[in-house]
């Protein structure tokens, strides 16, 4: 078999050989899309556990806290599913045209009057799923909640390691076609911790058929 020549071989390792300076460019474009996520990565974790923070701080007051008198004592704050990047999406919004009032079935005799605002498409692990937004008819007086939008869906993690009864997240209208929806803020609605709520029971429409182990967890109280 013929030997190869050296010379064959030194020019083959020419052409193959990338330039010092463009390797030093590509690994500059790695570190800072490292950082960059990074940094998301911060914001999001950050951003979520003021949500915690808040939302503990509001339960531990007696002003206004949910909590009953006896339990407001021993309340340690909230037990939280480890934050998940995954259980943050952006969905795509169809709104309804019409808006009719709707009906939701609460804890109590009582039926809450929302509107449909709009159907929420999204994905997660590849998987669609779609879930439909509320804004209540009769609007609150508190101006934090002028532009509310109520979002409450089950799961497969009712009963075992969330309230059996669902969880809910705020969120607020918006004039794009798309929305944020963190499921690492959800919450439980006040008739998880008192009897004395009368609260809102998300619909079938809004089941989601998998485990959202995202945002908080059963109450312990």
């Amino acid at each position: 078999m013929p030997k190869p020549s050296l010379k064959n071989q030194k020019k083959s390792s020419k052409e193959n050989s990338m330039p010092r300076s463009l390797k030093l460019s590509g690994f500059i474009v790695v570190i800072l899309i490292s950082f960059v996520s990074f940094s998301q990565d911060s914001d999001h974790v950050t951003d979520v556990k003021n949500f915690q923070d808040k939302l503990n701080d509001q339960y531990k007051d007696p002003e206004n806290s949910p909590l009953m008198k006896k339990d407001i004592k021993k309340f340690n704050g909230h037990d939280f599913f480890p934050i998940d990047e995954n259980f943050k999406v952006i969905a795509d919004l169809e709104f309804f045209e019409e808006s009719i009032v709707y009906g939701l079935p609460t804890s109590t005799s009582r039926i809450a009057k929302y509107r449909k605002y709009a159907i929420a498409k999204f994905q997660i692990d590849g998987e669609s799923y779609q879930l439909t937004l509320y804004v209540s008819e009769t609007p609150s007086d508190d101006p934090e909640y002028a532009d509310h939008v109520f979002l409450p869906f089950t799961d497969e993690t009712n009963g075992e390691s969330t309230y059996g009864g669902g969880r809910y997240i705020d969120l607020k209208t918006t004039q794009d076609d798309t929305i944020i929806i963190d499921f690492n803020k959800s919450y439980n609605p006040y008739c998880a911790y008192s009897p004395y709520y009368s609260c809102p029971k998300p619909p079938k429409e809004n089941h989601l058929s998998f485990k959202v182990e995202a945002g908080i967890k059963m109450s312990s109280l």
